[in-house]
């Protein structure tokens, strides 16, 4: 066993190319209020572009990019002891950080920013840039649906965001020892069953995003298809710079822009792509209430054109394991076999749907039933697998010494504490979160649980406005 977790834990260091798959949203550095623009000491420009490296098609597998190494226990215990260092030096506020591209991720964006061959994918404008082109050559009758479905959908997104709070106010509760009375610690059937009611909304987001964006595809002219045929999946560079459409900015709200923004991109990602990109999911994709996110993308929020490292999660993985000694290491890799066979079932489960939603594309019926009902057995499985991650964070964090927990905040190295929270990437101030007592296992789970409505106001941003630009002199 010894030999196995030191293997494991050596190999860290070979897997910062592969875990480089989950960035900043791109969109936000383009959208109206947008994330807080600034600095810590680890956020100076990083706008080096990095090496080319020799693309192929949209079915070949690139720099190492498959479902299977996503899956391997080297990426996962490299993503898992990150979250681990995050979670352990964080604050509820950095927890809340999420990229909005993490929901309803079934149209193969992921892959194509991991495979992009021009060495964009983890650019700040690579989201911009994809969706920036499908918005130029959609109809007005085109561009009006995706319009329509982000101004539906914004409640599912503000409610999903609003959602997450509750659990991660419980998984931070546990870290703190402010446990309810009568409580060991979480109850992951509770926590399933809640992470089980969130994904309905994912579910929701995802199948009318497939009805809407297929029946788009479906009625693309020949000019459209010529067009796109010319913007290789795999190659950013091969895609036209175009201009933002500020008119269609400023007519939405800033999550229905990101929304509109999200859909083009990944309209081009799943037309252009294929079903092994919409199953792909890279390693970060679950148990995303640890802060990861925010410690690795700060530096990129509001900074156009930033590149983020394809090495800290890789590194930082490593280090935090080596400060651990032998048996809180144990720990945290022991969770590689206890999980395994809940990421078999997610895979096999991102088959299915996937399989599904891209019948839309073809004017096929997709099977409502089946999407939603395996897409909330997705969320139970998250569920599980993070609630057995912030147990084992919350052992390991009872019994570090002083001198471990001084190194792990160098570690950190990022001593910017959010001053409220996010949804997803916008801040905003903290809302107030209902008793998370029944995460715990005491009492009954509220009405609704996974599917509150949010507050009034909960998705108002707190970044200071800009101040306007001043009119020339006559």
């Amino acid at each position: 066993m010894k030999k196995k977790i030191m293997n494991l834990v050596m190999a860290i260091s070979s897997l910062s190319i592969l875990i480089s798959g989950c960035g900043a949203s791109s969109v936000n550095a383009g959208a109206k209020n947008a994330p807080l623009n600034a600095s810590s000491q680890n956020s100076s420009s990083n706008k080096k572009q990095p090496e080319n490296i020799k693309g192929g098609d949209n079915n070949k597998t690139q720099n190492g990019y498959t479902l299977e190494q996503a899956m391997s226990d080297k990426a996962q215990l490299s993503t898992i002891a990150f979250n681990g260092l995050a979670f352990i030096t964080g604050s509820a506020g950095a927890d809340t950080f999420m990229p909005p591209g993490k929901v309803a991720d079934f149209f193969g964006f992921q892959y194509m920013r991991d495979v992009d061959s021009a060495g964009y994918g983890h650019n700040t404008t690579f989201l911009s840039k994809a969706a920036n082109n499908v918005l130029k050559i959609l109809t007005n009758d085109q561009k009006a649906k995706l319009v329509a479905l982000a101004k539906e959908q914004e409640p599912l997104y503000i409610n999903f965001a609003y959602n997450r709070f509750p659990l991660m106010t419980a998984f931070r509760n546990n870290l703190e020892g402010k446990v309810p009375t009568g409580a060991n610690g979480l109850n992951s059937d509770a926590v399933k069953a809640y992470t089980g009611n969130l994904y309905k909304l994912d579910a929701q987001l995802s199948y009318s995003r497939a009805e809407v964006v297929g029946g788009i595809v479906t009625s693309f002219t020949a000019e459209q298809k010529a067009y796109l045929a010319k913007m290789e999946f795999n190659n950013s560079s091969t895609w036209p710079e175009v201009a933002e459409d500020e008119t269609l900015k400023k007519s939405m709200t800033n999550t229905q822009f990101v929304a509109v923004m999200t859909y083009a991109s990944e309209l081009f990602s799943w037309y252009k792509g294929s079903i092994d990109g919409d199953i792909y999911f890279c390693p970060e994709r679950h148990g995303t209430y640890f802060g990861g996110f925010y410690m690795k993308d700060y530096p990129a929020m509001n900074n156009p054109d930033y590149f983020i490292s394809t090495a800290i999660t890789g590194d930082s993985g490593q280090e935090f394991l080596n400060i651990l000694n032998e048996t809180q290491r144990q720990r945290i890799t022991s969770i590689i076999d206890e999980q395994r066979n809940a990421l078999k079932e997610i895979a096999e489960i991102r088959k299915t749907v996937s399989t599904e939603l891209r019948k839309a594309m073809t004017g096929q019926k997709m099977d409502k039933e089946k999407v939603y009902s395996l897409i909330q057995r997705y969320g139970e499985l998250d569920g599980q697998v993070s609630c057995l991650y912030a147990s084992r964070f919350t052992e390991v964090n009872k019994t570090l010494t002083a001198d471990q927990r001084a190194a792990l905040v160098k570690l950190r190295n990022l001593t910017v504490v959010p001053k409220g929270a996010y949804m997803f990437s916008t801040p905003i101030s903290t809302p107030l979160i209902p008793s998370t007592d029944f995460l715990f296992g005491i009492g009954k789970a509220p009405a609704g649980s996974g599917q509150l409505t949010a507050p009034t106001g909960f998705s108002t941003s707190t970044e200071p406005k800009k101040d306007p630009q001043p009119k020339p002199k006559k």
